[in-house]
């Protein structure tokens, strides 16, 4: 079986590792793990290409632990049940299992009383935020560390190994291809290898940017003129609509459209929506789902259309970023320790609770917050939009009455 470049150049060690640092450097998380012998169930999470299951094989081959490795999709139950049955024969099993945030129910229900009783150890790795799409009970058992993006230098270090092993035999190929190989990657190093060995074997082992473009056409736009990148782009795209500039903010789209980045786009009108728009107007929250629904069945190049809609129409929406700053402001109180007891007649199955619905306009005067915050404010309206015009009457009318 002729293997991949990137399986051939995986590291076997925690000191080959490329990037983050902040988990396998010098005195850091998994360096001592390693160091005192010791590993605890865990998930990685991160984009593709950026080193989970590296990490995840560096580390139980460090310590020369048994592993097996499984996917949750992939393998069925009766897989699952080998496995088990393999950790009870040795008196302990690595399980290191991708797209851990598909692993059904049958499967969860068969792992989890060996998570429990020590007999496996889980290193699960996801793409998906693990807060988000993985059960719970699972969750529970799992420390959960987010792995960084890879730089571009990362990449082009990793390029550079590459060329100076023995693996690309009389390889031919300047600094200024092997960049714009860590461009096109965009922080994704099994992209980059995949790249470099297309590049070597369909060239005889000399590679230089005219063929690089024949081989992939996908536009460089991670990077400005100034190679300030891709991040500066998305950030630039959020700060015009939040700036009311609609020709800005369908530049910066456009840039990320064909830079192929469509969850980025996603991510990011959402928060918009709910961070810089708000209360000011709140239909923009469900017009970004929409769209984002729209985008996803139709897929590129008709995705655009929904999605020009709707940035020229946050872009133009009246802001408000009072909601999110009011509970920040509460977030700070509980940091600072004013919590306060909860009111007893607000507490579960109080006979004192005044039930709001039961009196003339489903309002009636009681204490909500604790003594020691009686009376404080955290949501301070914003009258920029008649929306939260409409809602200050109705905060200042309930502040009126409660006195």
């Amino acid at each position: 079986m002729n293997e991949p470049l990137a399986i051939k150049l995986r590291p076997t060690c925690l000191d080959e590792i490329i990037g983050q640092q902040h988990l396998v450097g010098e005195n850091q998380i998994f360096r001592n793990l390693v160091n005192n012998k010791r590993l605890f169930s865990m998930i990685l999470y991160g984009k593709p290409g950026i080193g989970k299951t590296t990490i995840a094989l560096a580390i139980v081959q460090e310590l020369k632990l048994r592993y097996r490795m499984l996917n949750a999709v992939i393998h069925s139950k009766k897989d699952f049940d080998i496995v088990i049955e393999e950790a009870k024969m040795y008196g302990s099993m690595i399980v290191i299992m991708d797209e851990i945030h598909r692993l059904n129910k049958d499967k969860q229900d068969l792992l989890l009383p060996y998570l429990e009783s020590g007999l496996v150890t889980l290193i699960g790795m996801t793409t998906s935020n693990p807060y988000h799409k993985i059960n719970p009970a699972i969750r529970s058992r799992c420390q959960i560390f987010e792995l960084k993006e890879l730089t571009e230098d990362d990449i082009v270090l990793a390029i550079q190994k590459a060329v100076a092993s023995s693996l690309l035999a009389s390889i031919s190929i300047d600094e200024e291809s092997i960049h714009y190989i860590a461009t096109l990657s965009g922080g994704d190093l099994r992209f980059a290898y995949n790249l470099l060995e297309m590049a070597y074997y369909s060239s005889n082992g000399k590679i230089d940017l005219e063929l690089l473009k024949k081989i992939n056409t996908k536009p460089v736009f991670f990077h400005d003129k100034n190679d300030d990148g891709h991040y500066d782009v998305i950030s630039a795209f959020q700060k015009s609509i939040r700036g009311s500039d609609a020709n800005a903010a369908l530049h910066y789209l456009a840039r990320l459209i064909e830079a192929g980045d469509l969850d980025i786009i996603y991510r990011r009108m959402t928060v918009i929506a709910y961070e810089d728009i708000g209360l000011a107007n709140p239909s923009m929250g469900p017009k970004v789902d929409a769209a984002i629904n729209a985008c996803e069945r139709l897929g590129l190049p008709e995705a655009r259309i929904p999605l020009a809609d709707v940035v020229v129409e946050l872009a133009l929406s009246p802001k408000s970023n009072s909601a999110h700053l009011a509970l920040d402001m509460a977030i700070n109180d509980i940091h600072k320790g004013n919590v306060g007891n909860v009111p007893p007649h607000l507490r579960t199955s109080s006979p004192d609770y005044k039930y709001p619905h039961n009196y003339p306009n489903a309002f009636v005067k009681q204490q909500y917050l604790p003594d020691n915050l009686k009376g404080k404010k955290y949501y301070q309206p914003k009258t920029t939009s008649k929306y939260e015009q409409s809602l200050k009457q109705v905060y200042d009318k309930i502040d009126e009455l409660q006195k």
